[in-house]
């Protein structure tokens, strides 16, 4: 889900709230508690992940919550802020991080039962803004002088910006990614995180979408077709040209194909480690707002519930055929072959039918 859609969102939000919860004025949700309620499972999710034989979901206000039994029944996990979440992942079946608005990082040890905050949009804003202040009165470049007037704004903006994807190698190094050129870094797990806005390829400040290692590399997608990829030796991330100009909101691959897909339907394919793209026709027509590998098969869905998915590297495509998918904020492996689907009432966990369930007259 882009931007403009978070905007919305949280517009739908505020004229469902209460009169009387709007009368008693401004409420810092980076100091204020996600609510407690046994409808958390039922509300927006964006973002899933598997934690061991866990399920762990993340969504609106805050709300994260927990599925041993593989979807069928849900437990909502106590959360420091009320920020809305945006994405989790984990590295096993105890670490996980999770990311979302006014520019939190969340870390649990636990399987996600439990979540401390470790970074805000408050700390996150000063990192950036002493980052670079150091470094422009050492070289005082252009470039670094347009960095540093931009993160200056950002301070004066506020902790407003999000984060909206997170991705670690191990359980030391990791990486989030969000709104404006927000990127950073950490070596130790997130007892630290180091401001990488330098480090991008993107002197326009777009926004940063994803983060995901494939074809053996690791990139970055985001809007007005801005692909990134890192560079292991000088730690950058450089641009690549895909030929596509509309907004990117996700990758994923393997370790020989790279995908990139967001507007449209629009998916583009490198199997060069992304010297060359070719544009690939996936059959989807709507935006494409999640993709995953699943034991060799890469499967992709878009925002009005189809998914297809392919068995030759992103060559060819089928459709899975789901039962009553709905529309789809994203997707995440809920242990193969089951897919949990991520929306406005929650996750579902679905297996593929083999035909499509007849519409009820």
């Amino acid at each position: 889900m882009n931007i403009r859609a978070h905007r919305v969102v949280a517009l739908a939000l505020a004229l469902t709230t209460p009169l009387p919860a709007l009368a008693a004025g401004f409420v810092d949700v980076l100091a204020t508690p996600a609510p407690m309620s046994p409808l958390a499972s039922k509300t927006l999710m964006q973002g899933a992940a598997r934690a061991g034989d866990r399920l762990v979901a993340v969504g609106q206000r805050g709300h994260i919550v927990v599925s041993n039994d593989g979807g069928a029944t849900w437990q909502q996990s106590p959360v420091p802020v009320s920020s809305d979440l945006t994405a989790v992942y984990f590295v096993n079946d105890k670490k996980g991080w999770a990311v979302g608005h006014d520019g939190v990082i969340l870390a649990t040890s636990d399987g996600g039962a439990t979540w401390a905050l470790q970074l805000d949009g408050k700390r996150a804003n000063e990192a950036v803004l002493a980052d670079l202040e150091r470094k422009a009165a050492a070289q005082p470049t252009e470039s670094l002088k347009a960095m540093l007037a931009e993160a200056k704004r950002n301070q004066e903006q506020g902790a407003d910006k999000p984060f909206l994807d997170v991705w670690f190698a191990d359980d030391k190094t990791g990486y989030v990614v969000g709104a404006y050129n927000l990127i950073f870094q950490t070596n130790d797990g997130g007892t630290t995180w180091t401001p990488w806005f330098d480090r991008t390829e993107n002197p326009k400040f777009l926004n940063l979408y994803a983060i995901r290692p494939a074809g053996g590399g690791l990139y970055v997608v985001g809007e007005a077709g801005l692909v990134l990829k890192l560079d292991p030796a000088s730690q950058q991330f450089r641009a690549l040209d895909t030929g596509y100009k509309g907004t990117y909101f996700g990758v994923t691959g393997n370790s020989d194909v790279v995908l990139v897909f967001g507007l449209r339907g629009n998916v583009y394919r490198s199997d060069d480690t992304g010297k060359s793209w070719t544009k690939v026709n996936v059959g989807l027509p709507a935006t494409i707002v999640g993709g995953l590998t699943l034991g060799g098969v890469i499967a992709l869905a878009d925002v009005s519930g189809r998914v297809v998915t392919s068995a030759d590297g992103g060559k060819s495509w089928k459709p899975l055929p789901l039962e009553s998918p709905g529309m789809l904020t994203g997707i995440a492996d809920a242990g193969a072959p089951k897919l949990a689907l991520l929306g406005a009432r929650g996750v579902t966990v679905a297996a593929p039918s083999a035909q499509p369930k007849p519409a009820k007259e």
